[in-house]
């Protein structure tokens, strides 16, 4: 067929399966798809790609589908309204099991996603239909190889209203008993002559302490002998940790993230200024390649360099989930960018490192302290200008004796009953400044 007559076919082609009139298609655009690369229909089968793996992954902030294969994937994406659809037209993609299989994955407790249709091949095209339900904001882009994975495509459905974790946390807080403040110290009575004065008024505030579960969704973290991720540990032992923080009539905590679910390091900061918390601790475990490596450590941001090899190599590793977990490079938020700004954080500094000695002292009465001091690198997540914070390695996954302490449920308590003793003895040693 010559090649005037092949654009004569491809077009109506086309046309036909979109199937979608202008009045109902809301986005509607190309991506990766120069015109050189159009080819016929004979010539399809013989450069169809195929998918690797498909995985969704659903949480209230937001569901992610994922597409991975070998070669990069070229695709479309449009949405419909009535009912409420988001199409993936993929070029040259072949039908695979891994594909097809996709559909059962969808957890009916998925608040975005209410289903998934595969169709079949035509005019170089495979459709992927996500029947939705309630109207999303789909964000699509593509992701490198790295580590073990291949090029994936990454569908991100958020929320037309964006979950604002200071509402949630507001909303919590209305279901715990009101803080009691202490009663006034007993006054001997004035003489009579002169009139009673009243009490001093006691103004009591909740302490606030961001806890980030690190790592979540496509990115594990690091994994054990026995198949222990890590993203699976520090959620455990957060959600633990909540608890007893919660569990203290003068403090809440909020989670960055409460399922398994990939959140950027910049946004797990933004949380915490969000719901402008007094504490941050990011919550991990640690790996070495040889297992003897053991015990518990404790980190602060440092401006001025690492304070060992292993900490800025920890520093590195763990500064690098964002490429692992999937980040939209395309969105830009400038108020983002500034609150991870290398600014001048001495004040921030000195209250991490009294707080980190506070928390390895309560690590040290449950596990061994791999060493005995805070070290300092420079983490990505513990940026917060204005917010105490510390990244705590409970344990080292890659340890089989520690790695089978992380999976119980009782070593995981001591971890966080621990952890909680140092939040509340830094505390009450340095009380947070009132705040209106």
């Amino acid at each position: 067929m010559r090649e005037r007559d092949r654009r004569r076919v491809f077009v109506p082609a086309v046309a036909g399966l979109i199937g979608v009139s202008l009045e109902r298609r809301r986005v509607f655009r190309w991506l990766a798809l120069p015109a050189a690369t159009w080819i016929s229909s004979d010539a399809w089968a013989a450069t169809a790609g195929r998918i690797a793996s498909a995985r969704v992954w659903p949480a209230q902030e937001y569901t992610r589908l994922i597409l991975e294969s070998a070669a990069p994937i070229e695709y479309q994406l449009v949405v419909l309204r009535n009912p409420n659809r988001v199409v993936l037209d993929l070029a040259r993609i072949e039908s695979t099991p891994e594909l097809r299989e996709l559909p059962v994955h969808v957890q009916p407790s998925d608040p975005y996603i209410a289903a998934i249709r595969i169709g079949s091949s035509s005019g170089g095209f495979l459709r992927v239909v996500l029947d939705l339900r309630t109207e999303v904001n789909p964000q699509a882009f593509a992701l490198a190889p790295v580590a073990e994975f291949g090029n994936r495509l990454v569908l991100d459905l958020y929320p037309l209203t964006p979950l604002d974790p200071l509402m949630a946390l507001l909303e919590s807080e209305s279901r715990k008993e009101p803080i009691v403040p202490p009663p006034p110290t007993p006054l001997s009575r004035p003489p009579a002559a002169r009139p009673e004065l009243p009490a001093p008024k006691v103004v009591v505030r909740r302490i606030t302490v961001a806890i980030d579960p690190g790592h979540g969704g496509e990115d594990p973290g690091a994994v054990g002998q026995r198949g222990t991720r890590e993203k699976d540990v520090t959620l455990a032992i957060a959600r633990k940790l909540k608890a007893a923080i919660d569990s203290e009539p003068n403090m809440r905590a909020m989670l960055t993230r409460d399922d398994d679910y990939f959140v950027p390091l910049a946004s797990r900061v933004q949380k915490a200024r969000r719901v402008q918390a007094d504490l941050f601790i990011s919550i991990h475990a640690d790996a070495f390649r040889e297992p003897q490596a053991r015990g518990s450590s404790v980190f602060a941001l440092s401006d001025n360099g690492a304070t060992s090899a292993a900490a800025r190599w920890l520093a590195q590793k763990e500064n690098a989930a964002d490429l692992i977990g999937g980040v939209n490079i395309g969105i830009k938020d400038v108020m983002l960018a500034r609150t991870l700004l290398d600014l001048s954080q001495t004040a921030q500094i000195n209250d991490s490192l009294k707080v980190g000695r506070e928390v390895l002292e309560g690590l040290g009465t449950h596990n061994t302290l791999h060493k005995a001091s805070v070290e300092q690198a420079g983490f990505a997540v513990l940026k917060a200008p204005d917010i105490p914070s510390i990244l705590v390695e409970t344990a080292f996954i890659s340890n089989p004796a520690e790695e089978m302490a992380l999976r119980s449920d009782r070593h995981q308590q001591k971890f966080a009953d621990s952890i909680a003793a140092g939040v509340k003895r830094y505390f009450s040693r340095n009380p947070p400044l009132a705040r209106a």
